[in-house]
């Protein structure tokens, strides 16, 4: 990603994303069903010193509100860290589609996979590697990781393999490591993990900066050219720097 280009085109991005800020000055306050709300401090009673009255919706969406408004943290992939860039192609991709997305604005994120929002970064652990591109026509969200392998064939199995990655619930750990029996049980159980395990134990999973880190994406994708020629692909990501840890 080129620097400078990156400060030509942040504008782009920016002003996406001051589309999801709000400014309510001047405007009367609503209900989520857009109905004027006169007063949202009293609820409404059965007479002047009567009980509360269920029947006031406004008294109840806003105790829902409340009651939804913390957002609990991810269950994977809770520690992130991001980037705005320029993604520029080294060669043409005309002769494998014409989607508009291959010199755009991109934004990234990095993340550990296993931990909470607290975790140490020297774990030995799977890196995500996300990528949002800003084109002509939309956005283009790319999900991979730093390894191209994972651990079940099956996506039936994905909560049970969070679950077993997962500190121990009665007291919190080990935090994003796999240095307990649940996780090793899983293994043992799901052959199908053991390439992925290979990876794991190798140096991969300790790199030394994103800078040095490949990615990989998730999802195999369907490249329509112009003239309607098509062929699957997969994205890799290469990066410049020798990879160290």
């Amino acid at each position: 990603m080129n620097r400078e280009n990156s400060r030509v085109h942040e504008n782009k991005q920016q002003k996406q994303l001051n589309e999801f800020v709000r400014n309510n000055y001047g405007k009367e306050m609503t209900t989520e069903g857009s109905v004027k709300i006169s007063d949202d401090e009293n609820t409404l009673k059965a007479g002047e010193r009567g009980p509360q009255l269920l029947e006031d919706f406004v008294m109840r969406e806003k105790m829902t509100h409340f009651d939804r408004e913390q957002i609990p943290e991810r269950v994977v992939h809770a520690r992130g860290y991001a980037a705005h860039g320029y993604f520029q192609v080294y060669e043409s991709q005309e002769e494998r589609t014409s989607a508009k997305f291959l010199q755009d604005p991109v934004f990234l994120r990095f993340s550990q996979v296993a931990g909470s929002r607290g975790v140490n970064e020297t774990n030995r652990d799977v890196r995500g590697f996300a990528t949002k591109f800003y084109t002509e026509e939309g956005n283009f969200d790319l999900v991979g990781s730093n390894i191209p392998v994972f651990f079940i064939q099956d996506g039936i199995k994905f909560p049970d393999l969070i679950h077993a990655v997962k500190p121990e619930p009665h007291n919190e750990i080990p935090q994003g490591q796999t240095a307990h029996d649940t996780f090793w049980d899983f293994i043992a159980n799901n052959q199908e993990s053991a390439h992925m395990m290979m990876w794991i134990m190798s140096d991969r999973t300790i790199p030394r900066s994103f800078r040095m880190m490949e990615g990989f994406g998730v999802h195999t994708f369907r490249f329509v050219n112009e003239a309607g020629k098509s062929g699957f692909v997969k994205f890799h990501w290469k990066q410049n720097l020798v990879y160290t840890h």
